[in-house]
Order: structure tokens, then C-alpha cells, then sequence
């Protein structure tokens, strides 16, 4: 496919170089990334996979920078991220109208994901949906509650995560001390006070409003795909499933079991059941999607 795309090469100066060095390809117009991808589409042109790629490396580092702090080489991590680009390259179909960038951040992520789930390995993250979530959201809660120092959470800060996910605070503490500290972009990139911060190379100095875009764009796919999965569910797995995972403010298996007159084990079954038949609805939607751009 692309022949000629940054290497990537191991330690930290080695990272900041491939930083500089992918800031230097510039940002696609909408037509012009449209007509490139026409030509890849149309003509298998590897010149044309190979702009398409590049001017989209950024946007898988800052993808990257997203899932720092899982104590795995963030090297790695962005070369899987680019992994992920250039599937989404191979599959992107441009007449469908939206931006590669919207389309390529499922690919990326989805790689980046897998890899650090892959690296994990089943015996340290556990096979469950529910272990699965908070590995990949605890961050985000620990933040919103600002419990980002290192060490043991408190226990109201525990059982406020458990109930948020809808797990054992147990599991909380558990995944909590396996995941470890969480690094800040202020850290320099290398041990030099004049290199920058992480978080400098990500102001894009062209003031491009495409990753504003996408980001809206992605939303609104995400949404209408998962009301449509929604569509499947009856009035009370319905119900269950906006108080329990949709909710800014999740309800509790007590209340919902209050409400419907069953016990919390019940609840609780039928919110697994509703989630897996949404679930499913929704990997069909994307595998759909996937085989339209295939």
C-alpha cells in the first residue's frame, strides 16, 4: 500500500523525530482528499494511498496519546494506530460523502484496542464485557471525580466507579492497581527542559477545523447507529438499558428493581441481555459499513 510512510523508530528521541517529522505533510482539502481516494479506489494509485496516509498520521498520534499510561511502549501504539489507517484507507469509499477522518478513527482505534487488550493478555485483563469497560474507562471516571494520584483509590471513589459501570468494587481495585499511575502530556519529550511537552506537537498550526469535524461527524454515526440497535430492545430492556449505560447519572439495581417489581439479580440479567443484543446490532451495523467500503 503506502511505500514511503515514517518509520518509527524505538526510544524516546527516536518518537519525538517521527513527531516533527509527520507535522510536516500537510492537511488534505475535502476535494482534493476526495479525488485522491477516487484514484486509489479507482486505479489501485499507491501514490495516492501514500497522501492519503500521511496527511493523516497526526491524527493517529493524538489517537495514541489518548491511551498512554497502559504501561506499553506508545511507540507501539501509534504504529498500530497506523495499522488501523491504512485498512481504513484500503476500505474507504469516498462517494458515501464524510470525511476519511471519520471513517479512519473507528479503524484506528479499534486497532490500538485490540493491540493493547492482545498485550494484557486474557490472565491480567479478565474475558468480561464488564472488565473490558472499566479497563478502558477508568481513566476517563478517575479524572471526572479527580482521583488522578497515584495509589489506592478511597472507597467512596471506589464505589462510585463500581456504580458508574455497573461492577464489583473489587474489580475497581483490582484493575485500578494493574493499570498503575497516569501520565501527564506535560512530560517532557525527552530529558532536555528545551525539548517541549507531549502536548505541544498537537496544536495544528494550520487552523484546520477537520478534527473538530470529524469528531461531531463520528458522534452522529455513533448515535444513529446505536438508536437503531436500540430498536430491537422491548420497553423494559429499553428502560433498563438508558438507566444503566446511557445515563450521565447511572441508576442503581435497587431503584430499577423497585421500579419493575423484580429482584436486583434480575435487573441486572436483563441489562447483560439488553447489551449484548445491542451489541450485536451494532457490530452488524459496522460490519455492514465495512463491507460497503470493502
Amino acid at each position: 500500500m503506502a511505500r514511503n510512510v515514517p518509520t518509527l523508530t524505538a526510544g524516546e528521541g527516536g518518537l519525538s523525530r517521527y513527531l516533527d517529522e509527520i507535522r510536516k505533510f500537510p492537511m488534505l482539502q475535502p476535494q482534493e482528499e476526495y479525488m485522491l481516494a477516487k484514484r486509489y479506489k479507482e486505479h489501485d494509485d499507491p501514490q495516492a494511498a501514500e497522501r492519503l496516509v500521511n496527511s493523516h498520521l497526526r491524527l493517529v498520534a493524538k489517537i495514541a496519546m489518548g491511551y498512554r499510561g497502559y504501561g506499553l511502549p506508545i511507540g507501539e501504539v501509534v504504529s498500530e494506530g497506523n495499522v488501523g489507517l491504512m485498512q481504513a484507507v484500503k476500505r474507504f469509499e469516498p462517494d458515501k460523502g464524510f470525511r476519511l477522518a471519520t471513517y479512519a478513527m473507528w479503524w484506528i482505534k479499534a486497532a490500538i484496542q485490540e493491540y493493547i487488550l492482545r498485550s494484557w493478555s486474557l490472565v491480567k485483563m479478565g474475558t468480561t464485557a464488564n472488565q473490558k469497560r472499566l479497563f478502558f474507562n477508568l481513566r476517563r471516571l478517575k479524572g471526572k471525580i479527580q482521583a488522578l494520584n497515584e495509589g489506592d483509590l478511597k472507597p467512596d471513589q471506589v464505589n462510585q466507579i463500581a456504580t458508574t459501570l455497573g461492577v464489583s468494587q473489587d474489580e475497581v481495585i483490582a484493575m485500578n492497581r494493574r493499570l498503575g499511575g497516569d501520565s501527564s502530556l506535560n512530560t517532557p519529550l525527552r530529558a532536555d527542559s528545551e525539548s517541549g511537552e507531549w502536548q505541544d506537537w498537537l496544536v495544528d498550526d494550520s487552523e484546520s477545523q477537520e478534527t473538530v469535524l470529524a469528531n461531531q461527524e463520528e458522534l452522529d454515526v455513533r448515535r444513529k447507529m446505536l438508536s437503531s440497535a436500540m430498536d430491537i430492545l422491548n420497553d423494559r430492556e429499553r428502560r433498563i438499558f438508558e438507566a444503566r449505560r446511557l445515563s450521565e447519572d447511572p441508576m442503581t439495581l435497587e431503584d430499577l428493581s423497585g421500579e419493575f417489581g423484580v429482584s436486583r439479580e434480575r435487573v441486572r440479567q436483563i441489562e447483560v441481555r439488553a447489551f449484548e443484543k445491542v451489541q450485536k446490532a451494532v457490530q452488524e451495523s459496522a460490519k455492514g459499513l465495512g463491507e460497503v467500503h470493502a
